[in-house]
């Protein structure tokens, strides 16, 4: 049987999760002597990481090439939730906020509102729970530039320090959710590979209450 396979997200969630490894006793060695190799083995060989991009994260664990993942809870409102999702990582946090130009009332008025997003299943999801209609158009860049534009009124993405909206004469309107690293797990493997799933869930669940 092949080693227990982790798709990591690279960058701060990938450093984080290797720290997090790391605490519950787990040698991540090879993955701080990378390189430019994509899938490392980590602890006693028994497990391997793979290191991709967030929204690969989930294909790989939805497809069981990769038994779990660890991907923020944006990409999980985003890209679909055809696995488990077993533990809340603890890092990795900040938000999906709705926001607007500052001093505007963005749900003022009669016409429909237009909103711009790098998300658009979340902010349609999130408008549909309100019962609005809204026009969503998605932004791929800076979406900041949608309303300084009048492309939108107002737009709907992750905020940490509300710093960009300031700068951009745009302020937080409403919080839509509250976003953090998780960790995934296909659902086959669940099943198939459940007593070393367990077994590093409880691991990582102690390593966690250390931080």
């Amino acid at each position: 049987m092949r080693p227990l396979r982790m798709a990591l997200t690279k960058g701060r969630l990938e450093k984080d999760t290797v720290a997090l490894l790391e605490k519950a006793g787990i040698d991540c060695t090879q993955v701080h002597e990378k390189g430019r190799r994509l899938i490392l083995p980590v602890g006693d060989g028994s497990m391997e990481v793979v290191l991709s991009k967030a929204a690969d994260v989930i294909t790989y664990v939805e497809n069981g090439v990769c038994d779990l993942g660890v991907v923020g809870k944006d990409t999980i409102m985003e890209h679909g939730t055809r696995f488990f999702e077993v533990m809340d990582l603890g890092f990795g946090r900040c938000r999906f906020a709705l926001a607007g130009p500052k001093g505007v009332d963005f749900y003022a008025g009669y016409r429909e509102k237009v909103v711009a997003s790098k998300y658009p299943n979340v902010t349609r999801a999130f408008f549909e729970n309100k019962q609005m209609d809204v026009r969503v158009i998605r932004i791929e860049g800076s979406v900041e530039l949608a309303p300084l534009l009048g492309l939108a009124d107002g737009i709907v993405d992750i905020v940490e320090t509300g710093t960009t909206l300031k700068e951009n004469g745009l302020e937080v309107k409403e919080t839509v959710a509250d976003l953090s690293a998780r960790l995934i797990v296909n659902t086959a493997s669940m099943k198939l590979r459940k007593k070393q799933i367990e077994e590093l869930v409880a691991r990582l669940e102690g390593a966690k209450k250390t931080c």
